[in-house]
């Protein structure tokens, strides 16, 4: 009878350890969740705060002073010249031989001492991950210390652009409007030497031209913005601040969409193309870009589908349509010549939008004397080329895919490209040739 009664005493203390954990849990569960009640919504920490609106000018001002400290206290963060003097000088100290090639090398042990001396701005640089990142073969596992200190100064240039660009942000939500890139640009051309050149009255055409390039490819919806973390991936910034260097050879400058150079090509054509000098575009004046093979019939649908006044383009709206054709490869510019031979937007070319673009360029040979083509032969090939998903239909994911996208747009639209095209293997032949010749000179 003792044993029985031990027993059950034993199972009611298991019965009230299990109660007691039981009633802690939900004691404190329900601290965590914010309370027992209905209303535990209340207590939900706020996480929208809405912007304030035109007429709410104190709350403005204390949104706009509140983020002008908030970026000062990011810019104190980074690394000033001296810093990066001083952790180069770390870096060279604590280098470990042998050298590979006539590169300074540094070892993990060497590394994380530097890092402890360097001070607290350098620490998120002296972690394993971005010494994995940089260890590549050394036979001794270090990693190069030039590699490293451009890692670093890499880093600190995109957070000084970062913080530069968000300035502009008048939002304060992460993007840069048209206007708000505008004011960038304007303020960067005093400090870009190559730039030194233009004249006052040209800026305004500068910027436009600029403008429009990172506009075109980083906001292909057309919302009217762009945010500022696309603008640091691209290489459109790099391209813009290599202006910076004083002796950049002619080649850079020519193939650099951004230098004084190219800027006054595009706006000098822009001008040749204008005959009747009333600062617009028509058709007819359009007809004559490049070298004039463009098809009526694909003229018709820019301006149909395109931003006009009066039937006539702006220089704004000229731009677009010269990084459309001159980018033939890029996605944006396919994105925007696929939405005029999509007339009917169906989101796919068939074969009778094919032979619609295509008879333009049957009657252009015709009136050149040259003899004409059959459209079946040309639109097998470009089903061949393209290999769309549907046999039927070409979308413009398969021609971004097919990487024949700029070789079927230019038959389609330009009787150049056409004859390029169609004369492919005798132009390699030629150029064969030349090469041969040149080498038999030398």
């Amino acid at each position: 009878l003792a044993n029985v009664r031990l027993i059950s005493a034993n199972e009611r203390t298991e019965e009230e350890k299990i109660a007691e954990e039981t009633a802690l849990f939900t004691k404190y569960y329900t601290e965590w969740r914010g309370g027992g009640n209905r209303e535990n919504y209340r207590n939900i920490p706020r996480f929208y705060y809405r912007l304030p609106a035109e007429d709410e000018v104190l709350l403005q001002k204390l949104r706009e002073e509140s983020r002008a400290v908030f970026l000062q206290r990011k810019s104190r963060e980074l690394l000033d010249n001296e810093e990066l003097q001083n952790l180069w000088f770390l870096l060279d100290k604590h280098q470990v031989p042998p050298m590979t090639g006539e590169e300074a090398m540094i070892s993990y042990d060497s590394f994380l001492k530097v890092g402890e001396k360097a001070g607290v701005k350098c620490k998120q640089f002296f972690t394993a991950r971005v010494y994995a990142k940089l260890l590549h073969n050394d036979p001794y596992g270090r990693i190069s210390i030039m590699q490293f200190f451009n890692y670093v100064m890499r880093k600190v240039w995109l957070h000084q652009t970062r913080i530069g660009l968000s300035l502009y942000d008048v939002a304060g939500q992460g993007y840069l409007r048209e206007s708000d890139l505008e004011n960038y640009i304007l303020e960067l051309i005093p400090t870009l030497p190559q730039l030194d050149g233009l004249e006052k009255s040209f800026y305004s055409f500068y910027v436009c031209t600029a403008v429009r390039k990172f506009f075109f490819f980083l906001d292909p919806l057309r919302t009217g913005k762009i945010k500022i973390q696309d603008i640091l991936a691209c290489s459109f910034l790099d391209d813009l601040l290599e202006l910076r260097d004083e002796e950049l050879s002619k080649e850079s400058q020519e193939s650099n969409w951004f230098s004084a150079p190219s800027a006054l090509r595009v706006y000098g054509q822009y001008l040749n193309l204008d005959k009747d000098h009333n600062g617009m575009l028509s058709k007819e004046e359009l007809s004559r870009y490049g070298t004039g093979t463009l098809t009526s019939v694909f003229l018709d649908c820019v301006y149909q589908e395109c931003l006009t006044y009066d039937g006539e383009m702006d220089y704004k709206t000229y731009l677009d349509f010269v990084l459309a054709l001159e980018n033939r490869k890029e996605p944006a510019a396919l994105q925007y010549i696929f939405k005029l031979l999509d007339m009917e937007n169906k989101g796919y070319l068939n074969v009778f939008a094919l032979n619609y673009f295509f008879r333009a360029i049957q009657e252009q040979m015709k009136i050149h004397g040259q003899e004409s083509v059959s459209f079946q032969d040309v639109k097998d090939e470009i089903f061949d080329m393209v290999k769309p998903k549907d046999p039927y239909k070409i979308t413009l994911q398969d021609l971004v895919n097919s990487s024949q996208g700029d070789t079927v747009t230019s038959i389609l639209i330009d009787l150049n490209g056409f004859w390029t095209y169609e004369n492919r293997e005798v132009l390699v032949a030629n150029d064969n040739d030349s090469n041969t010749a040149d080498l038999d000179d030398t």
